[in-house]
């Protein structure tokens, strides 16, 4: 009679997520400068009127937009 074992295919890491090394340092302050810029991007984008905002490019309630042209799909189609 053979011997089977069956192993996991995913082992435990071998250290923390945020360990005690240099590289980890500098992981955390890279974190927290990304989440610092979101913050300070979202405050600013919520101070600006709904004029300001068309004109950067941004709907004016901060929902994606899909602009459809008139003849889209016949021409899609034509590209079959």
């Amino acid at each position: 009679m053979t011997h089977t074992e069956t192993h996991a295919g995913i082992s435990a890491p071998e250290r923390q997520l945020f360990g005690s090394g240099p590289n980890s340092v500098a992981t955390i302050a890279a974190a927290l400068r990304a989440w610092r810029r979101a913050v300070v991007r979202r405050k600013a984008l919520a101070e600006l009127t709904p004029d300001q905002l068309r004109d950067i490019g941004q709907p004016g309630d901060n929902r994606p937009v899909l602009e459809i042209k008139a003849g889209l799909m016949t021409k899609l189609m034509s590209m079959r």
